[in-house]
């Protein structure tokens, strides 16, 4: 991910010529895959969902624009309160993924619907500590479940894609408990919306944006769920 604040007049001259070097759409196209056999029962009240696939300025713009998502801020998850910053969690080595927190409606968009479209449209789970051209752990594919149901279900769903060999690899998302979840910092939230033009984000994550669209269409919206419109709201 290319550090959003104080880029260089060189580094800002050498990634727009890039950009425009670049195909129009990113080479990791989304992939169809069926619904899981398994879900999380219904529920009252808002549910939390946190996962991590790349950097959290795409995964958060595809949850931004799906229906029944309440609330997706960009963080950190995987690591300890005193490395959760960015400049920290950068260098590798401090546990943490760059994750999202998924705040949803159950009665509008389901758990297993959430894994759908993030296997689907929001990453290539079969990428190790990596994700497109970005890499490190902080990078990996991985889900953070809040309860015994969440981590069934999504053990179910990643067997049962791998037995349906729905990719050409096997996935190597990692499972497991949510200990705490630290929001990134104010510059990171509602990235894609804010800086759709920046060339990481034109050729990563708006192909995402569009996917979602192309193959989710009675989940997308098109005005997307900002976190700083729902702080205005509170």
């Amino acid at each position: 991910m290319r550090r959003p604040a104080v880029l260089s007049l060189l580094a800002a001259t050498a990634a727009l010529a890039l950009a425009f070097a670049m195909p129009s759409r990113a080479a990791e196209e989304a992939v169809v895959i069926p619904a899981p056999a398994m879900d999380v029962a219904p529920a009252n009240g808002i549910q939390t969902a946190v996962i991590a696939g790349g950097c959290f300025w795409g995964v958060q713009g595809v949850f931004q624009h799906t229906a029944g998502v309440v609330n997706a801020v960009s963080g950190y998850a995987g690591g300890t309160k005193a490395t959760a910053d960015y400049q920290s969690v950068s260098s590798g080595r401090t546990g943490h993924a760059e994750a999202v927190e998924i705040k949803y409606d159950p009665k509008k968009i389901s758990y297993g619907k959430i894994l759908q479209i993030y296997f689907s449209v929001v990453h290539d789970p079969t990428q190790l500590n990596r994700q497109g051209p970005d890499v490190g752990p902080q990078y990996r594919s991985a889900i953070f479940t809040t309860s015994d149901e969440q981590k069934k279900v999504a053990e179910a769903y990643i067997a049962q894609l791998n037995d349906a060999k729905v990719f050409k690899k096997p996935i190597v998302t990692k499972l497991g408990a949510l200990e705490a979840f630290y929001p990134a910092e104010a510059y990171h939230q509602d990235y894609l919306t804010l800086h759709p033009n920046q060339p990481y984000i034109a050729y990563n994550d708006i192909p995402k944006v569009e996917n979602l669209k192309k193959l989710f269409a009675d989940s997308y919206i098109e005005k997307p769920t900002l976190v700083n419109a729902s702080k205005a709201t509170n």
